[in-house]
């Protein structure tokens, strides 16, 4: 880290007012902008899609499990390949304890990839997780919002996603995203919103800790994002104990701390 600059405890209380006034202008535009979401117009779903699950075919209204909202994670997990995506799996390590109170609170959790059916449980039980996830491999969902992109869905090398379009990513059909639903007394399903890229990076808690610290997300590999330094849970070499890299960048043991 670069030298940081040291004050007096009334200096540092000085600089923390003002840092505190920027923070609740901060949370008064988030809330702001939260009501602006709820606020959007909403988009009739009249395709029926239907997943491969563990109880078997289910639709999306089966997917509200007796609740009215909807909430739907695009896990990137494609049809070929063997485990989840780092990131989605970051992500996905949030949300069973924070599951145990939205759904209280009339909010349904689901997990929705293209994988079959069978990896994405597999997957699951290794990861330790509890939510739901199901199989859209026999439908299209995924490329109906924008976050599964194979060969013939490529125009001139580029691809919609965001509300936009980007290049296509080599070797790359699957993207992650959010997307809400309501369902009315009558039945009739409703899409509310979607977020995508970092649109939905709200949902990482540990990034809420990570950015009070001194050093931050510290992510200052080639990425410079979560792919310098996340890796699935059950794959960091070490307790986190001793997570500085040696500065010569040969590899030292571990030592209980």
């Amino acid at each position: 880290m670069k030298p940081h600059p040291i004050a007096s405890q009334e200096g540092w209380l000085e600089a923390r007012l003002a840092l505190l006034a920027q923070e609740k202008a901060h949370t008064r535009a988030g809330e702001e902008i939260a009501r602006q979401r709820r606020a959007l117009p909403w988009v009739k779903i009249t395709k029926d899609y239907v997943f491969d699950s563990t109880e078997g075919k289910v639709s999306l209204a089966d997917l509200f499990d007796g609740r009215s909202q909807l909430f739907v994670y695009h896990f990137m997990f494609g049809p070929e390949w063997d485990e989840g995506c780092t990131g989605c799996s970051y992500l996905c390590d949030h949300v069973d304890a924070a599951r145990q109170h939205f759904e209280h609170n009339d909010l349904s959790f689901v997990a929705i990839s293209r994988g079959p059916l069978e990896k994405l449980q597999e997957y699951r039980r290794r990861m330790g997780w509890k939510f739901r996830w199901v199989s859209a491999a026999n439908t299209d969902f995924n490329f109906d919002f924008h976050v599964s992109f194979p060969p013939e869905r490529e125009h001139e090398g580029r691809i919609t996603y965001n509300f936009g379009t980007i290049d296509a990513i080599p070797d790359l059909d699957e993207l992650s995203g959010s997307s809400v639903f309501f369902k009315d007394e009558d039945g009739q399903i409703y899409h509310t919103y979607s977020a995508y890229s970092r649109g939905d990076e709200v949902l990482l808690g540990a990034y809420n800790f990570i950015d009070m610290a001194p050093k931050g997300r510290n992510e200052n590999g080639p990425n410079k994002n979560l792919m310098d330094w996340v890796k699935r849970h059950d794959r960091y070499e070490n307790d986190g104990h001793h997570a500085e890299k040696p500065c010569c960048g040969c590899k030292t043991e571990s030592k209980a701390a």
